[in-house]
C-alpha cells in the first residue's frame, strides 16, 4: 500500500480558500527574452511582488489561521533567515497575535528591520538556521509560545502549495516547474499541487552547491553546506523530515547552481525584466542557464520566491554582472613618467568610445622600470569587443595596455 502524504489537494484547496484575499493573487507571466536566452518557453511567477516580498507569507498564515484560542493568547514563535520571519510577523500583528523572531546574527539588516516593523520581538542568535533554531526552541519551552515552522509543517506546506494551484490556473500548459529548496516547502506544497492538477507536470528542485543537503539526500551522497550564501533564504543544513519524504517521492530531480550563476540571474531579472529578486529568488532562472539542456524546448514555470536583497548586496551583485558583460573593465596601461602621458591615455581612451570611471597613477608599486609609471583605469564599456578595441587604441599609439584579470 503507497505511503499516504501527510498533505492532501484538498488541504491545499482549503488554504487557498483561507488565504483568499489576505495574500496577493501574483502574476505569472510569460518572457520572451528569457525564453531566448535559456531555449526553454519561460513563464515567471511573481511572488517578489508580495506584500512581505515573498511567498512565505502564504504559509505563515495557513499555520496562523488554524491556531487554538489559547495558542493565539500566548503567542507564536519562528526561526527564519527573513523571508518567513516577516510572512508570520505581518500576518501575527494583522491577527492579533504576538509575535517572537529567532533570526541568525548575520541576516541582511533590511529583513530584520522589516520583520521588526510589523511589530515582532526580535531575537539575534546563532550563525545559520540550525543554531538559531536552537535558542528558539528553548523559549518555547520558556514562555509557552508556538512553534510556526518555515517549512516542516503541513499547514505552511499547503499555504505554498497555493502557488502551484495558481500557476496552471493561469499557465495550463506548463510542463515543468523549477523550484528553490532550501528546507522544502516550497518544493513540497507545490509539487502536491501541481500533480493533483496535472499528474504529467515534471517538478525540478533546484539548491546552491555551498547548501546542498536535500539534493544530497535525494541523490544519496554526503555533500557538505558552507557557512555562507548569497541565496541565505534556502541555507539549509537539515531539510525537513516531512519535506523529505515529500520530495523523495514526487520530485522529478534536483540540480545545483553556484554563486555565480545566481548572480548572473539576479542580474537578468533586473536587467530583462525590471524586477528585483534575492538570490534565493534567482535561482530557478540559474537553472535555466547552468543547465541549459535539461530544460530545452520545454513550457518551464519559475517562482521568483522572494525580493528582499539588501541594497547593498545588490549594488555589488550589479557592478560585478557588469564585468561579466564586459560593460565595466579595469586595464592596465604602461607609460612614460614624463608630462602629458595621463591626459594622452585618457583622450585615446575616450576616443575609442570608453568613459572612465577611476584612474590611479603608480610609480613606486610597479616592476616597471624607473622613469615609467603604470596607469590603472576602471573604465565603462559596451562589451568584451568594445574593451578590445580600447586596449588596441592605446597600444597603437606606443602604450602597452592589457585587460587586468583581477
Amino acid at each position: 500500500m503507497a505511503k499516504q502524504d501527510v498533505v492532501t489537494i484538498a488541504d491545499i484547496h482549503a488554504a487557498a480558500e483561507r488565504l483568499r484575499g489576505q495574500v496577493e493573487e501574483t502574476p505569472c507571466l510569460h518572457s520572451r527574452t528569457l525564453s531566448q536566452i535559456t531555449g526553454a518557453e519561460v513563464y515567471l511567477k511573481f511572488e517578489n511582488l508580495q506584500f512581505t516580498a515573498s511567498f512565505k507569507e502564504r504559509g505563515a498564515l495557513n499555520c496562523l489561521a488554524q491556531l487554538s484560542d489559547e495558542q493565539r493568547r500566548c503567542g507564536v514563535i519562528a526561526v527564519s533567515a527573513g523571508n518567513h520571519a516577516q510572512g508570520v510577523a505581518y500576518h501575527a500583528q494583522r491577527l492579533g497575535v504576538p509575535a517572537v523572531i529567532v533570526m541568525p546574527r548575520f541576516t541582511p539588516m533590511v529583513k530584520v528591520e522589516r520583520t521588526r516593523g510589523f511589530g515582532a520581538e526580535i531575537v539575534l542568535a546563532g550563525d545559520n538556521f540550525d543554531e538559531a533554531k536552537e535558542d528558539a526552541l528553548k523559549l518555547v519551552e520558556a514562555r509557552g509560545l508556538t512553534m510556526v515552522h518555515p517549512y516542516d509543517d503541513p499547514r505552511v506546506i499547503a499555504g505554498q502549495g497555493t502557488i502551484g494551484l495558481e500557476m496552471l490556473a493561469a499557465q495550463p500548459q506548463l510542463d515543468c516547474l523549477c523550484v528553490a529548496i532550501g528546507g522544502g516547502g516550497l518544493i513540497s506544497g507545490v509539487t502536491l499541487a501541481a500533480r493533483a492538477v496535472k499528474p504529467s507536470v515534471e517538478v525540478i528542485g533546484v539548491q546552491t552547491d555551498q547548501f546542498p543537503a536535500m539534493f544530497a539526500l535525494f541523490k544519496g551522497v554526503d555533500m557538505p553546506s558552507a557557512n555562507a550564501t548569497l541565496a541565505e533564504g534556502i541555507a539549509v543544513k537539515s531539510p525537513g523530515l516531512v519535506t523529505r519524504e515529500i520530495v523523495k517521492r514526487h520530485v522529478n530531480d534536483i540540480v545545483l547552481v553556484s554563486e555565480g550563476d545566481i548572480e548572473h540571474a539576479i542580474v537578468l531579472l533586473l536587467e530583462i525584466e525590471k524586477t528585483v529578486v534575492e538570490g534565493a529568488g534567482a535561482t530557478g532562472l540559474a537553472a535555466l542557464i547552468r543547465h541549459r539542456e535539461r530544460f530545452a524546448g520545454k513550457k518551464v514555470g519559475l517562482i521568483l520566491c522572494g525580493g528582499n536583497i539588501d541594497p547593498m548586496v545588490l549594488a555589488d551583485i550589479i557592478e560585478r554582472g557588469m564585468v561579466r558583460a564586459g560593460r565595466l573593465a579595469r586595464i592596465r596601461i604602461a607609460t612614460r613618467d614624463v608630462p602629458g602621458e595621463l591626459a594622452r591615455a585618457a583622450t585615446l581612451v575616450a576616443q575609442a568610445g570608453a568613459n572612465i570611471e577611476e584612474v590611479e597613477h603608480q610609480r613606486a608599486f610597479t616592476t616597471l622600470p624607473a622613469q615609467n609609471a603604470q596607469l590603472e583605469m576602471v573604465i565603462q564599456t559596451r562589451s568584451p569587443e568594445h574593451i578590445e578595441q580600447v586596449l588596441q587604441r592605446l597600444r597603437e599609439a606606443g602604450m602597452t595596455a592589457d585587460l587586468d584579470p583581477y
